[in-house]
């Protein structure tokens, strides 16, 4: 920052010493502006950006220096403060530290003294714009839309996904549950052609079959039970779009036979419906399941995998990328401080050492629940090791657990989830980011009994 954009605010009722120092600094290059007393000064920080402030201690009219400094760190933070006195005391000296003052001059003042102190806050303001600067040139190489990433594993899935948003192609997203499946495909969608339409996502494992049929496709007035009116599907409301299928492989065996006619043809017809209606969709479609071995077994149809899988991106777990780790928290933190509205500066050194050591079996999802329990919890603007909830390092030794399948991982995450809620499903739900039904439905697939050995309820609309 040079000294022609430097903007400084001189505070103090004496009228001699606000010319000496305006003559003094204006001489040095800066822009120079003076207030009379407190309020004044209050009244221009809130009118005017300053960079430098420079306050006298002692002021008549009610507000004197240290309460002029309090008001302008709330209004504006980043002016770097300096105190003006006649009588230094360690005790005033410490009282305008501790509310962030960068110094503190005592009258009479040595004009070389001013000159140079106000070098070293202008090159410091400098070094802390350049940084700033740097930040974002560092977070913009590193960011896929909401993606953060610098692992050359997640540099080389950006750029896939970059070209593949480009084209009309399906997409095919493997990865664990949590990894960031649905995050990449509106990635993908935003990035592509057809991000002016509408991007529908649909989680193919939270409805039984014949809702979910319904949900996709839409029904005509009277086709079942219950349908009062003609409803359009989430095809038809992704025209133009794209349609997003998670978990598409836990559907039916009929619905995947209607899946892929939809793909080869582009056309559809409703429940109960004999029209048939074409539609422009980008479908991509993400699993957390092993599709060839589904295919391998006969659970899946291999013509169905071959029309999905014509790009296929896999997002590698979190404990595969553990250099993450930081730059994630540093972004989640930022978000939940806005979100929040609380002012968050980041996690402690001892916070950071837990959260690297834990293995997340959850991945990116629960890495951000984590952190917003850290942030709902911290008592001050860092969030402590304490206020994470996580176990400490060597509770659980790291070779403890053989790897294992990802069916395995995720039944043991959901097990070790429902164990932490003391069975209440629906807190359950919320910290594995899903919704009761597939929760339901995942219990009963993997046999998983809540605390106490109850079976899991079958919820209404569901299968039992």
């Amino acid at each position: 920052m040079s000294g022609e954009k430097t903007h400084i605010l001189v505070v103090d009722d004496e009228e001699i010493v606000r010319e000496s120092l305006g003559g003094w600094l204006e001489k040095d290059g800066y822009v120079v502006a003076a207030a009379p007393d407190g309020r004044s000064a209050v009244e221009k920080l809130k009118a005017e950006k300053w960079d430098v402030l420079l306050v006298d201690l002692k002021m008549p009219g009610g507000m004197d220096g240290l309460q002029v400094l309090d008001e302008a760190r709330k209004l504006q933070p980043e002016a770097i403060a300096v105190m003006m006195t006649a009588y230094a005391t360690v005790d005033t000296a410490v009282a305008a530290m501790k509310l962030g003052a960068f110094d503190y001059l005592v009258k009479p003042f040595d004009p070389e003294e001013l000159s140079l102190m106000m070098k070293k806050i202008v090159d410091r303001q400098a070094l802390v714009r350049e940084n700033a600067v740097l930040r974002q040139a560092l977070k913009k190489e590193h960011r896929f839309r909401e993606l953060v990433s610098q692992s050359p594993a997640m540099q080389k899935v950006f750029d896939l996904a970059q070209v593949a948003a480009r084209s009309n192609s399906t997409i095919l997203v493997l990865g664990e549950s949590g990894s960031g499946k649905e995050v990449l495909a509106r990635a993908i969608h935003a990035e592509s052609p057809r991000a002016a339409g509408p991007f529908v996502a649909v989680s193919c494992a939270a409805l039984t079959e014949s809702l979910l049929e319904s949900e996709l496709f839409g029904h005509e007035k009277g086709s079942f039970t219950g349908a009062s009116a003609r409803r359009k599907g989430k095809f038809e409301a992704a025209d133009g779009g794209t349609l997003f299928l998670d978990e598409v492989g836990d559907i039916s065996g009929k619905l995947q036979l209607d899946l892929l006619r939809v793909l080869e043809d582009r056309k559809f017809h409703r429940v109960g419906g004999t029209e048939p209606i074409e539609v422009d969709v980008r479908i991509i479609a993400a699993t957390n399941r092993n599709l060839r071995k589904a295919v391998a077994d006969g659970s899946f149809r291999e013509d169905l995998f071959y029309r999905l899988n014509v790009i296929p991106i896999l997002l590698p777990p979190l404990r595969d990328r553990k250099e993450d780790i930081p730059l994630l928290v540093e972004h989640f933190v930022e978000r939940l401080s806005a979100e929040m509205k609380k002012k968050l500066e980041g996690v402690s050194s001892e916070a950071m050492a837990a959260i690297l050591a834990h293995d997340w079996p959850g991945n990116v999802r629960e890495l951000r629940n984590v952190l917003e329990r850290g942030a709902v919890v911290a008592a001050g603007s860092v969030i402590q090791a304490a206020d994470l909830g996580l176990s400490r390092p060597g509770a659980a030794p790291a070779g403890a657990r053989e790897p294992g399948s990802l069916e395995e991982m995720e039944r043991r995450h959901i097990t070790e989830v429902l164990s932490h809620t003391h069975g209440n499903v629906s807190q359950a739900a919320r910290i594995l980011g899903i919704d009761r039904v597939t929760l339901y439905s995942k219990m009963r697939k993997y046999e998983i009994r809540r605390p106490g050995g109850e079976e899991p309820e079958a919820p209404e609309g569901s299968k039992s």
